[in-house]
């Protein structure tokens, strides 16, 4: 048996395809799971989003010192400010952005199938293709989600206004920019957020089949008894541990620019030319890296959590007959 086809077998069993699943289910649990998942990882974005927004003047150097001043100042609430409205959006930029990954993965497996190539770069080629087509697709919804939870996530710090509420936000953007303040970043939130999903999931998918290599499954001489359901559990979160790692060191200058973007009110108005000279004339190079640790942490553990519960998602939506556990 060839390793490639012996890849394949693998493939069938530790993955479940998108022709396999209950999609009226897929979509109703799967909102209830990850909107579980964003409640518990939520804080970070908070953190990592102040930490990038920070002027030079301001005292709070590490993520434990912004942590403090939120609760000193805000309580828990400051922990979630935007949550609502990050929810709201979050449930159909993610349907869009899971229905364009699965069904473009399978496109991208087929269409590469001929060229031969090894099947973890088969894996990141595919992933890749699909991570970046699914951001793609979900970026209408997502950039103005992102806009005004990001604005809420800041507001009355180091200077920045103050709203009431996701609605109050969008309402004064619209009145002093229209529509077009609502996508501020978005050239930038695509080119942020597209590479960054096709590394990950590049890096996802190339690194499981490694890791069952390593373990002997996939390789041509596999072994007779399919992997347990506790060690599929294991090399996926491995997997989404190293994708965050690499996503996030990749794509932080990137997202750190973009943040600085979308926060400014319209009578601050500066280009990316502008940021970018301020983050160098403040912190130098190291600026571009500002919130790295959280953004680092928010990416493994998102990562990590989200594959688990969306592998778990599609094994407790795929059809009876599909079954594999």
């Amino acid at each position: 048996m060839d390793s490639s086809r012996s890849g394949a077998q693998m493939l069938d069993k530790t993955e479940i395809n998108w022709d396999k699943l209950d999609k009226t289910k897929f979509y109703v649990v799967g909102a209830g799971l990850f909107t579980g998942v964003t409640l518990a990882l939520y804080p970070v974005s908070v953190v990592k989003t102040r930490m990038q927004v920070a002027t030079k003047d301001v005292v709070e150097k590490n993520a434990f010192s912004v942590v403090r001043g939120i609760l000193k100042t805000d309580g828990i609430p400051g922990l979630y400010r935007g949550f609502g409205t990050v929810i709201t959006g979050a449930i159909p930029a993610r349907i869009i952005f899971l229905t364009s990954l699965e069904t473009t993965k399978i496109a991208a497996f087929k269409m590469i199938e001929p060229l031969k190539l090894s099947e973890p770069t088969q894996a990141a080629i595919a992933n890749g293709v699909a991570g970046m087509t699914a951001s793609l697709m979900s970026q209408a919804v997502f950039v103005p989600i992102d806009v005004i939870s990001q604005r809420l996530m800041v507001q009355g710090y180091s200077g920045y206004a103050t709203y009431n509420g996701g609605v109050d936000v969008a309402r004064k953007i619209l009145r002093a920019e229209g529509v077009r303040g609502l996508y501020r970043g978005f050239g930038l939130s695509v080119v942020t957020y597209s590479p960054s999903s096709a590394v990950w999931w590049a890096s996802y998918g190339s690194s499981q089949r490694y890791m069952w290599r390593l373990l002997g499954h996939g390789t041509g001489s596999e072994q007779s008894t399919p992997p347990s359901q506790g060690m599929i559990v294991g090399v996926q979160a491995a997997g989404g541990i190293v994708a965050g790692a690499v996503a996030s060191c990749v794509t932080t200058p990137l997202d750190t620019i973009k943040t600085r973007l979308q926060v400014l009110d319209h009578m601050k108005r500066e280009s990316v030319r502008q940021v970018v000279k301020t983050l160098i004339a403040q912190d130098g190079w190291r600026g571009f890296y500002r919130g790295l640790g959280p953004r680092f942490f928010s990416m493994s553990a998102w990562g990590t959590s989200m594959i688990l519960a969306y592998e778990y998602l599609k094994r407790l939506c795929a059809k009876e007959e599909e079954i594999l556990f």
